[in-house]
Formats: structure tokens, sequence, C-alpha cells
């Protein structure tokens, strides 16, 4: 077991200030606050640019390493190429990339030149890379050769925004070679003023239905992405740290890139699939301290026993923090076994920003709880009202009591919160009430301030009388040994309005046999009463996002023959 020190998490609260947080972090020579100057620039400026930045480790285990000043000089020359080609500020740049150094390069030097960056899923098919490109007016698209024949190419025409194409690899008619524009480039740039206020990040998050939104944050976003860097993910300058978000999710970017730079770590990237040996040989060769990963990934890891993990030397490790949805107890307990350390669960959306709610190294780690709330955030649950969300009458809200459900919402005016979504300020501000954030998700609050997760409001089943949360049940059901994942929904009944289904994953040890089926049900009747699921179907492959939430619309949606809407996000989706 290795020790932490201990978190007072009550003096720190009390203790700090965005305000003198902001104070630390190093401004732009010619004023204001830039995301990548504090990530990058201001470490070569302090004397680290031989510091490694990056490793990038490929699908045969090879491995490339990038120092800070290797990266400042190469995000210059993007910014260069980009004022070049008269993109300017608040232009819009995304990126089309897998996990490699030009993704890195494309973020910052976009930031550095005052554009905003947007990254999209390298999995994604062409509609949903449309409808963003589209919904963004992308001015510049960095991606490979593959992914645009594949996915860009034949709906170019339809992208009048689009004017500049830049390809990581040769060529093809109407793009331009990334590397060879690159070299032609100075490798010093000089960021102009940037208001903290400033547009500096986009990012889409899809709905049920309808088009995807896209949230807009600020370059004042990396003030929290810092200071939760510390909180959250205990980073200290010269940490070997790995985030395993894929980089075109909103956490790829906010902390598979920029909350680490910001505290002088070396990031580590696998551009390879899953592979729990894999896995477990990245963290051990390359030293790994702190270890950022999904529920969906740790539950594989499950699969695979503790004992493969005792193959290998994971004694570097010292902090493990999971995110992309609520982490069941039972993991946070696995990890005690396999790796003699706790997971931490932690709680954040895209419009967030960055991490809200935390279990911290060093304080009690409830298992089950997404934690308490970040110094410098004031979070409650607030009581619903007919349409289950917080009851807004008169425009006012309501704390619920303790261990109450009720919507999760955050006081407003934190420094990475969503400035907008792009092109719908009403639906940006209908997402407020009464200075407070409005998240969407049910959750308790305990006696000791501890969050609980119950579910995303329009998840909630409503079943003879009760609500009952998608999460509890399928927590319930993972404490049973043949279990290893579930995804619970709601299914239209005559009587009870609504019942409980539960979709089960077994460890690979187990059969799916009706005898089977008829243990689970009793023994849901037995943690969960009249709560329990009254039918149970066994999938070995539920869906899941790319940031590795089971999709229970997906799933309902399937059940109940009804269109499946934006699938996007799907893991494995090529549409």
């Amino acid at each position: 077991m290795v020790m932490a020190e201990r978190f007072d998490y009550d003096l720190e609260r009390q203790a700090f200030s965005w305000e003198q947080a902001a104070a630390t972090l190093p401004r732009l020579p010619s004023g204001g606050l830039n995301i990548a100057h504090v990530a990058l620039d201001a470490h070569v400026a302090a004397g680290h640019g031989d510091d490694v930045a990056l490793i990038c480790v490929d699908e045969t285990g090879g491995t490339t390493r990038h120092t800070y000043a290797d990266l400042s000089g190469a995000t210059s020359r993007f910014a260069h190429l980009l004022r070049s080609l008269g993109v300017g500020p608040g232009d819009r740049v995304m990126s089309l990339l897998g996990r490699q150094v030009e993704q890195y390069v494309t973020a910052l030097g976009t930031l550095k030149n005052r554009s905003v960056f947007s990254p999209l899923f390298s999995s994604f098919g062409p509609e949903p890379i449309r409808q963003r490109l589209s919904l963004g007016e992308a001015k510049v698209l960095v991606t490979t050769p593959s992914l645009y024949r594949r996915k860009v190419a034949a709906m170019r025409a339809d992208l009048p925004h689009l004017e500049h194409v830049l390809l990581v690899g040769r060529p093809m008619e109407g793009t331009l070679d990334l590397t060879a524009e690159l070299a032609a480039q100075p490798d010093t740039f000089e960021i102009p003023p940037t208001d903290p206020e400033d547009r500096a990040l986009l990012h889409f998050t899809s709905g049920t239905t309808g088009t995807p939104k896209g949230a807009i944050h600020v370059h004042q976003a990396v003030l929290a992405h810092h200071v939760t860097g510390r909180y959250a993910l205990d980073l200290h300058r010269g940490d070997i740290f790995w985030c395993t978000a894929d980089p075109g999710w909103v956490t790829g970017t906010s902390y598979g890139i920029i909350a680490p730079l910001t505290h002088g770590v070396t990031l580590v990237t696998y551009a390879g699939e899953y592979d729990p040996r894999v896995w477990y040989g990245i963290l051990a060769e390359q030293r790994v301290n702190v270890w950022y990963t999904a529920p969906t990934a740790l539950r594989m890891l499950m699969r695979s026993g503790a004992a493969l993990a005792q193959d290998y030397d994971l004694g570097a490790l010292r902090h493990i923090a999971s995110v992309g949805e609520a982490l069941n107890p039972e993991v946070v307990v696995w990890g005690e076994e396999a790796y003699g350390l706790p997971i931490h669960d932690n709680w954040w959306q895209t419009e967030t920003g960055a991490i809200m709610i935390s279990n911290y190294r060093g304080a009690e780690v409830r298992p089950g709880s997404m934690g308490r709330p970040m110094p410098g955030i004031e979070a409650a649950v607030l009581v619903r009202g007919e349409d289950g969300r917080a009851d807004r009458t008169d425009g006012k809200v309501t704390p619920a009591g303790v261990d109450e459900v009720g919507e999760l919402a955050l006081r407003a005016g934190w420094p990475s919160m969503f400035r907008g979504y792009l092109g719908e300020e009403e639906r940006y501000r209908s997402c407020f009430a009464d200075g407070f954030y409005l998240s969407g998700d049910l959750a308790t609050v305990d006696a000791d301030g501890y969050v609980w997760f119950v579910g995303r409001a329009d998840d909630v089943i409503k079943s003879a009388g009760h609500l009952v949360g998608p999460f509890e049940v399928e927590t319930a059901l993972m404490e049973h040994p043949a279990v290893v994942e579930a995804g619970v929904i709601g299914k239209p009944d005559e009587l009870a309005g609504e019942i409980v289904k539960a979709f089960v994953t077994l460890r690979s040890e187990w059969e799916p046999t009706e005898e089977l089926r008829g243990e689970l049900l009793a023994f849901g009747r037995k943690k969960l009463g009249g709560l329990a699921p009254k039918e149970i179907a066994f999938d070995q492959h539920l869906p899941h996002t790319r940031s590795g939430k089971v999709m229970r619309r997906l799933l309902k949606a399937r059940e109940l023959g009804l269109p499946e809407g934006d699938v996007s996000t799907l893991e494995g989706a090529e549409s």
C-alpha cells in the first residue's frame, strides 16, 4: 500500500480562493492569460525546456519523446502557419486525429494563435463529422490522408467554411502537407495579448435527440484545469501521467493535454487499442505515477483478474482516478486488491470544463460516492419538481435535505464554466436558475458532504409510484460474482407504468443460463426489494460511448424499437 499524506479537506476549502490561485499562473509578457503559454512556453522560459513533455507509444510498443522545448517550437510553427493562412482569433480549427504528437501541436498551436480548438473523434463516421464541421463553421481541419479520404473528401463541397485541410502525410488534391508547411515556419511565436474571456475551446456534446451542442470555453478555463489537476489528480512537476481518454473527447483535452502540462509533468499517450497486458506493460515500463482512466476500462481489467496486474511492477503508481460515469463501489474496492490503491471517482461534464467533485488522495474514499466538491466550487442538490428536474417555481430553487434525491447543481461562475452553446443562446440560458448551473444529473448528499450519483434525470425509472435510479440497480447487480457490468432501463408496463429491466455482462467463467437468470432476479430482490429488476437479459457487448458510459437510452430504444437518435459518440460507431 502506498501511503499518502492526510488531505485536510475542510482546511483546503477554507483557505482556497480563485484569486490567489490565479496569481500563481504565469501571465503573457504581452498581457493576459493564454492556455498554451501556461502549458508550454512558461516552462521553457523557466528553464524546463529539456524536460520530457510527451511520450508517444505506438501500436508496436515503440516510443518517441518530445520535450517542452520541442512542443513549444512545433506549436509556434503551427501558430505561424495559421496566421499565414489567414486564420485569426476566434476562427475554429478542428482536428480529426488519433493519439499522436500532431494532436498536441494542433491544439496548443491553435491556442497560441488565439483561434478556437475543437477536437473530433477519429472513429466518427462521415455524417457526425459533417455535422460538427458545419455547426462549428470550421475554417481549418487537421487530419490524416486515410481519414480525409474515407470520411471528409466526398463532403468537402458541402462545407463552404472549410478553407484549409492540413494532412499529416502525403497531401491530396485540395489539401496541404502539414509537415512541409510547418518546416517553412519560424519556431518562435509571440503570443498576442489574450483576454482570459477570449474563446479557446469548442467541445461538442451529443444529446438524446437532435443535433450536437457546441459548448464554448475560454482561456480562463486553464485556471480550473490547473487547480483540479493538483487537487483531484495529485499532479506534481516530474510526474509521469497517463490519461487514457480519447483525444476527441473533452477529457482528452482538459486532462490529456492542458491540466498535466500546466504542472510540468510527462504525458504518456498510447496509439493502440485496449489490451490488458499492453496497458499494464505501459504502466510498468513508463513508470506511471498517476493514471486517469474510465470505469469501463477498469471493469474490463476486473474481468482479467487481480492476479494479472500482479505480474507487472506497478510500484511507481501512487494515484488512480476514474472518469466518464459513476464508478461502482466494487471497482473501488477491487483497486485495493489489484493495485494496493483505491480508485478515486470524480464528477464533471463537458459544460463544467473541469472536475467539480472528487475523491482526494489522502482523504477518506467512500466507495460509490463521487466525493466532495472541489475547493472553490459550491455544489447543491436541489428539490425536484413534477418533471424530475429542479423545481424552479418563481425562478427560485430550494436545497434538498440530507440523503434526499434531487438535481445536482453548481453555483455559477467558476473559471471553466462553459460560456455558451454555439448559436443556441436560449438553450444555454435554460441551463441556469437562481444563480445555479443545473446539471441534469440526480444525486444525494450525505451528512458529511459526500455526493452520491443516482442517474440522469431523463434515465430515472418511474415504477409503481417509486423513482428508481438505474445506477443503484446496476451497482447492486454487480455485487453478484457473475456480473462485471450492467445497464438498466425502464420498460413500459400497463400496471406499474414502468418495470425495471437489466442487461448484464457476465465474467468470462460464467455461462448465460436460465438458472443464472433466475438466480440474478432473486439476488436483485434480496438486495433491492421492490426496486429490483423484473426482467434480466444477458448482453456481453453493452453499448458504450467513447468516454465509457453505458448508453442506457440506446438500450431502451433498441428494446422498444424506437429511433436510436444521435449515436455518433457510440464506441466503435462508423456512420
